[in-house]
């Protein structure tokens, strides 16, 4: 991906010096080893699954998933968040960051408005290392990226890039913006109040039915990427040979099927969050090919 001649986003909230004493590990450079390596979520997947707990840590969303479930209980609880430094950072992971969210800010700036008529209020990304804090609760490497809807800020800490190149065989710039723009995409979700109905759904329902809703929520962040993905190229001409060949790689490694296979050798569609191998590189496609947001209609499916 093109991305050294983008446009630094400001919205970012650098916290990885303040969150060094509480971090789990070392780091690394861009593309270094990481500090909780994803083998340690394979053993909390393990045990979340002994347990009966759903080892949705796996894969970003998590936090978003549980808010969703208790939105009331997170925004009186949360702790105070730390503050880090405000502004694009100048560190080579950073930069990529920033050039990424700035490539999603001014692409959803120009389609929100023309295709469904709302101004698009870009969030902040806060990047830490090893754990920080989020208004939807604590957050740590293992989670993944993730979206707090009370907050209205996506949380990544970038070891989770060597993390996806190493265990997943997913990687690259694209692949990593992939993950940047699945998690901007719900932040449109939220902006066009398709989160809140979702949340809501998901507070009546239980088990299995809160789960499918969740799938249908990620499913059309995934869709939401390939918009951004689809409008990116068509203005800034972004994408190199191989770069949606990586994503859909990282689509495909990272769908619920594919990890549970890994972590207990069983499927259980029933429990899945986040959608199936197929479905996600489905989508991902779907919104690549049409550009268009009423594409990503996953519940009508």
């Amino acid at each position: 991906m093109r991305w050294e001649d983008f446009r630094r986003s400001d919205n970012i909230e650098d916290r990885r010096d303040d969150d060094a004493s509480t971090q789990i590990g070392a780091s690394g450079g861009f593309g270094g080893a990481g500090q909780l390596g994803l083998g340690t979520v394979v053993v909390l997947g393990l045990i979340g699954w002994a347990l009966g707990i759903d080892p949705r840590i796996l894969i970003g969303g998590a936090e978003m998933v549980q808010s969703a479930r208790h939105p009331t209980q997170y925004s009186q609880s949360a702790p105070t968040q730390p503050q880090g430094r405000v502004g694009t950072p100048s560190d080579q992971i950073g930069q990529f960051v920033a050039a990424t969210l700035a490539e999603t800010e001014d692409v959803w700036s120009d389609i929100l408005p023309k295709q469904k008529g709302i101004k698009y209020i870009p969030p902040h990304l806060v990047l830490f290392k090893g754990r920080t804090r989020s208004a939807c609760g604590g957050a740590t490497a293992a989670m993944g990226p993730f979206y707090c809807p009370i907050d209205k800020k996506v949380y990544l800490d970038t070891s989770f890039f060597a993390d996806m190149k190493r265990r997943f065989g997913g990687g690259g710039d694209f692949a990593y913006a992939y993950v940047i723009a699945h998690e901007i995409g719900h932040h449109v979700q939220d902006q066009l109040g398709i989160l809140g109905k979702a949340q809501a759904a998901q507070r009546s329902a239980g088990g299995s039915r809160a789960n499918a809703i969740s799938v249908r929520i990620e499913l059309m962040a995934d869709c939401f990427a390939g918009v951004w993905a689809a409008n990116a190229q068509a203005k800034y001409h972004v994408i190199e040979p191989g770069d949606i060949q990586k994503a859909i790689a990282t689509a495909q490694a990272i769908g619920d099927d594919r990890l549970q296979r890994a972590t207990q050798g069983t499927v259980v569609p029933d429990s899945f969050t986040h959608g199936s191998s197929a479905q996600r590189v489905h989508w991902f496609e779907t919104g690549l090919k049409s550009g268009l947001v009423d594409s990503c209609n996953t519940f009508a499916q």
